[in-house]
């Protein structure tokens, strides 16, 4: 099972129509499995940019 190691949260807000009715919505973040050093774990898809860009600085 792989761990979540990220804190990002749903963003919450209200959609609005040209008419400016408001309607509950979500945003979820863009979780991605990733396998780290053997270990399977959840982060978000900049988290694993980010991983991916200083790793390859680093070699």
């Amino acid at each position: 099972m792989a761990t979540k190691i990220t804190a990002k949260k749903p963003l919450t807000g209200n959609r609005r129509s040209h008419a400016l009715n408001a309607t509950k919505m979500k945003q979820k973040p863009n979780l991605q499995k990733k396998t780290i050093n053997g270990e399977k774990v959840i982060i978000s898809a900049r988290e694993a940019r980010t991983m991916n860009k200083n790793t390859k600085k680093a070699a």
